[in-house]
C-alpha cells in the first residue's frame, strides 16, 4: 500500500492510498514512502488547507469500517468547517446513539480529511484519536474558526 509522509502544524501525518483512493491518514511517518500521483496531489492539497482550511477535500477516500461507521463519515463531511455538531446531534440526523457516533468518529481512519474534529461533546470538546489529543482537535477548530 502506497504512503507518503510530510510535515504539519501537528507534526508528521502519512497519507495512505489504496485502489486510487485515499484509505488513511495517520499521525507519524510511515516506514515505506511512495510519491503516487494521487497521493503527491493529496499532501499538496494538506499542505495548502493548512495554511488555508477551505473546501472539501478532492479526492476520493475509501475508509476501511462497518456500514454504519461510513454513513457516519460520510455525515461529517457535511459539516462546514469553523462548525461544531455535538455526537447527539449527529446521531439525531443518522442514527444510532450519541455513544455509538462517538465510537465511529473515534474509528475514523482519516482524520481531518474527514472531519471527526467537528464532532464535540454536549459539554466540552470529547476526545481527539491526534497525537496531542485534545489540544490538536482545539487547534483545529480554531484554525478552521479563524480562517474568513
Amino acid at each position: 500500500m502506497p504512503q507518503l509522509s510530510m510535515h504539519s502544524p501537528l507534526g508528521p501525518l502519512t497519507l495512505s492510498e489504496d485502489d486510487g483512493t485515499i484509505v488513511a491518514l495517520d499521525w507519524g511517518r510511515g516506514r515505506d514512502q511512495e510519491e503516487t500521483p494521487l497521493l503527491t496531489q493529496a499532501r499538496d492539497w494538506l499542505d495548502a488547507w493548512f495554511d488555508k482550511p477551505e473546501g472539501v477535500f478532492p479526492f476520493p477516500l475509501a475508509p476501511w469500517g462497518t456500514d454504519y461507521q461510513k454513513k457516519i463519515w460520510a455525515f461529517l463531511l457535511t459539516i462546514p468547517a469553523g462548525q461544531t455538531m455535538t455526537y447527539g446531534q449527529v446521531a439525531e440526523r443518522v442514527g444510532g446513539s450519541a455513544r455509538s457516533v462517538g465510537q465511529a468518529v473515534g474509528r475514523n481512519p482519516i482524520p481531518i480529511l474527514i472531519p471527526c474534529h467537528r464532532v464535540v461533546a454536549a459539554n466540552g470538546l470529547g476526545g481527539y484519536s491526534g497525537d496531542g489529543g485534545v489540544d490538536d482537535k482545539l487547534w483545529l477548530l480554531e484554525l478552521e474558526r479563524d480562517t474568513p
